[in-house]
């Protein structure tokens, strides 16, 4: 269907309006075509208000990479004839004018709208303290007075860390709402309010049927009076030296305005404590409990006459039986390609890996699942993780192969590798994985004030503290500091104490803004103060916003090469397949920091304090990916590091890597869940000490290509071309151009694991 999509939030932003672009995506990943006009800028709490007397002027926004606040604005369309990309309307107007405006004066090339979504809003829209406010609501109203069918959408947070998977899967389920309700729309029906709460596995919890909360305000203002900063200080002087003349007992005695100002404060104590008092069945207290609940409405501020009570039944996924499921299942020769990776340095390679390793007319290229025949034809996903459509490939395994396994964690977050090592080392001290991954502590941390509390478990590291109490710097055992959730290098810190570390946190304090001790709780989407996930401003990062922290021996010294002294750590591109595959791309990185290695307690050579560059390596933090930055690790003279130190290295990192997938498969199956109808390319990140030990530090998903560089592209290149033959053409049954020379065992096999998925 045709959906037109407002917000009161305005464009994607991970600061103001973290939502929009994960649902337009999964509609159009569901096959919906989707038509977008949205609020230039933020326009929450403004209900369905127009603006009168103004003339409003539309900008238009080509989105970028989803949760990268990468999009760009303009002030005119796309010119006829140009390349086809996705473009957004931005209106200097509200949510209600949006919908006019989308309805009425744009996109009637693409024929009809049959549904207005408004949202998804930036926080909660339940109770009527919220409702009869919200622009959100204000844009579904909108719709409904137009007599089109409106849903108001609304996410409902508990913490403003944006955790791209819960988002992605309050984004499926709400295109599963959508689509119900739009099917079985209630007679007597207007618009639908949905409230959707970011839980961990929010589409498998209840979706209900409510009423809304009837609750106020209590007696005191929403507004907070604060002083008027801007005033003159001679004006103030002046005010003083008047009242000097004027006899003790006459001043104050005649009742003058006082000139402040005053900020919207809404107190959302009420609100949640009205919810409290209430008891179940409302909108409020469904929200609370982590269920999803759907309000009908009537554009008139009354509910409609139709169900608000019981359990919304939507349509289960079927699943077929695990006999049915194999990675090997044989398919017709042809197959149909959605290739939408969203990176225009690995999109071309990708499609660059099909044409030369598939022979020609054994797949289609298409842009769209709604270009599929039909929706059983066999079907290759490869796209951006919210983008994937996982309903369908869980609903069609023997025909459809995307790029993705649904949850990984065990694996991609760090305080969840940690714990999954040392859960399988546990039960298998032999292990290599006891030889080659440091043992860490992870501990969660909201402010500086608690750390003694966060460290209570975190044995090791109180046992390291102790031993390096009254040690001179260079005796210490040294640790790094990693934010669980950060990506990118960000937020990493060297210390080996525990004053060092409480030092880290209290510098974060000390530099964000004021405004952030705020509570933040409050549903307050006009501040402008909230920093994505992981991001620094020069030196500052949110603690409250990461939570997840884990500490690593820091490994010194590692292995320095003769020609170079510069750290380097080896990125090894892996590949799994099905239910479980694992292979290791034999093409491997040198990643080398931007500047000599020098000891971690060595003290700083300028008045610039903390230098972190001779000890990362993420080549995001470096100014160029050129002048040796990154290096094909194969090809590093021979003179530095000799052929069979290298085979060697290698040797320990297969190993490594199969015995950590196969402990994540096994050990952690809740946070580890193969399926035979995925694959995924992860970048795994190894560093060698300077006694040849490779060891494991972290494992990414949906790794960024980009850093190879140009000089490099052919490596990336030459991956692509294994993931097409040994997961694709596999999995389709094509017939594939035979391996070439150059490409022979680049994909090496280093795992084989049975989950009874076969």
């Amino acid at each position: 269907m045709h959906i037109l999509i407002v917000n009161d939030d305005g464009p994607p932003s991970n600061q103001s309006s973290p939502y929009v672009h994960s649902l337009v995506k999964t509609l159009q990943a569901a096959g919906h075509i989707v038509s977008v006009v949205l609020p230039h800028t933020q326009r929450s709490w403004i209900g369905k208000a127009h603006m009168i007397g103004k003339t409003l002027k539309p900008t238009y926004f080509r989105p970028g990479t989803l949760h990268q606040d990468d999009g760009t604005t303009h002030s005119k369309p796309l010119p006829a004839g140009a390349p086809e990309q996705e473009e957004w309307i931005l209106v200097d107007g509200t949510p209600a004018s949006c919908v006019q405006i989308g309805l009425y004066h744009y996109f009637q090339d693409r024929g009809p709208i049959d549904l207005v979504v408004s949202g998804p809003n930036y926080g909660r829209n339940t109770t009527a303290v919220f409702s009869l406010s919200s622009g959100t609501l204000g844009g579904a109203l909108e719709a409904a007075v137009c007599r089109r069918k409106a849903l108001a959408i609304s996410y409902a947070f508990s913490s403003r860390n944006h955790d791209p998977e819960i988002i992605a899967g309050a984004s499926k389920l709400s295109v599963r709402v959508i689509e119900y309700l739009y099917k079985n729309w209630g007679e007597n029906v207007d618009l639908y309010s949905v409230n959707v709460p970011l839980v961990e596995g929010v589409e498998d919890r209840k979706v209900l049927w409510t009423s809304t909360l009837q609750n106020y305000w209590k007696s005191e203002s929403c507004f907070q009076e604060i002083e008027d900063e801007e005033g003159d200080a001679g004006e103030e002087e002046q005010r003083i030296r008047e009242s000097e003349g004027l006899p003790e007992e006459n001043k104050g005695s005649v009742s003058r305005h006082k000139h402040k100002h005053f900020k919207w404060s809404p107190r959302f104590t009420d609100v949640y404590q009205s919810v409290e008092e209430a008891g179940p069945g409302n909108d409020g207290w469904a929200v609370k409990e982590g269920y999803t609940s759907v309000t009908p409405l009537k554009a008139n501020f009354m509910h409609a006459a139709a169900a608000t009570e019981g359990e919304l039944k939507l349509p289960p996924i079927e699943l077929p039986s695990i006999e049915t499921l194999s990675i090997s299942s044989k398919h017709s020769k042809h197959f149909y390609a959605l290739i939408n990776y969203e990176d225009t340095y690995v999109q071309p390679l990708i499609l660059a890996a099909l044409k030369s390793r598939l022979r020609e007319g054994s797949y289609t290229l298409i842009s769209s699942i709604a270009e599929l025949p039909d929706l059983t034809s066999p079907l290759l996903q490869i796209g951006a993780y919210e983008s994937l459509p996982f309903p369908h490939i869980l609903s069609h395994p023997t025909t459809t192969l995307a790029n993705a396994y649904i949850i990984r964690k065990a694996l991609i977050r760090k305080h969840y590798l940690s714990t999954t090592a040392f859960n399988w080392i546990t039960k298998n001290p032999s292990s290599i994985l006891a030889t080659n991954i440091k043992p860490a502590c992870d501990f969660e941390l909201d402010y500086a004030q608690f750390l003694d509390e966060s460290l209570v478990e975190a044995w090791e590291l109180r046992g390291s503290f102790e031993r390096n109490d009254g040690q001179e710097a260079a005796e210490r055992e040294w640790w790094i500091l990693k934010p669980g959730m950060s990506d990118r290098g960000q937020g990493i810190r060297l210390f080996s104490t525990e004053q060092e570390l409480q030092s880290i946190f209290e510098e974060w304090e000390a530099e964000r803004p004021a405004s952030e001790d705020e509570d933040e709780d409050q549903n307050n989407t006009e501040r402008t103060d909230d920093k994505k996930k992981g991001e620094e401003e020069g030196d500052y990062i949110v603690t409250s916003h990461l939570r997840h922290f884990i500490a690593q021996p820091y490994i010194h010294p590692p292995l320095l090469l003769p020609s170079n002294p510069r750290k380097f750590h080896i990125r090894t591109y892996v590949l799994a397949v099905g239910a479980l595959q694992v292979y290791a791309y034999k093409q491997m990185l040198a990643l080398f920091a931007s500047s000599p290695y020098i000891p971690p307690w060595t003290p700083p050579t300028s008045d610039t304090g903390l230098n972190l560059s001779p000890h990362l390596t993420n080549t995001c933090l470096q100014p160029s990916v050129h002048d040796g930055t990154v290096q094909s690790f194969f090809s590093l003279p021979s003179s530095d590091l000799s052929p069979s130190m290298k085979d060697n290295i290698f040797k320990q990192i297969c190993d490594t890597t199969g015995e950590m997938f196969e402990a994540a498969a096994k050990g952690m199956m809740v946070h580890f869940q193969v399926l035979p109808n995925v694959f995924e390319v992860f970048g795994v990140d190894f560093l060698v000490d300077e006694r040849g030990t490779a060891w494991l530090l972290e494992v990414n998903a949906f790794p960024d290509f980009r850093q190879t560089g140009e000089e490099l592209k052919a490596v990336v290149g030459g991956l692509w071309e294994g993931v097409v033959d040994v997961a694709v053409a596999g999995y389709f049954g094509v017939e594939g151009k035979g391996r070439g020379k150059a490409g022979e065992g680049e994909m090496v096999l280093v795992r084989e694991v049975e989950m009874g998925r076969r």
